[in-house]
């Protein structure tokens, strides 16, 4: 049990030692494209939502 413990965590140590970390202007780099890619989803969701919903209230209006 030990012995199996030891192996895992000493090939875990090996592999962390291979990966290839970013650089910190890398990851902020990154971090401001999914920053601003989800205000510009949150943004267009909301417009499609009003819009969406003022053709339902429209169409209640109008048929029902």
């Amino acid at each position: 049990m030990w012995n199996r413990w030891k192996t895992f965590v000493r090939e875990v140590r090996a592999e962390v030692k291979k990966v290839t970390w970013p650089k910190r202007n890398e990851v902020y780099g990154t971090t401001m494209v999914v920053i601003v890619t989800c205000i510009i989803f949150g943004v267009y969701l909301w417009f499609v939502d009003v819009v969406m919903s003022r053709v339902i209230t429209w169409l209640y209006a109008a048929f029902g």
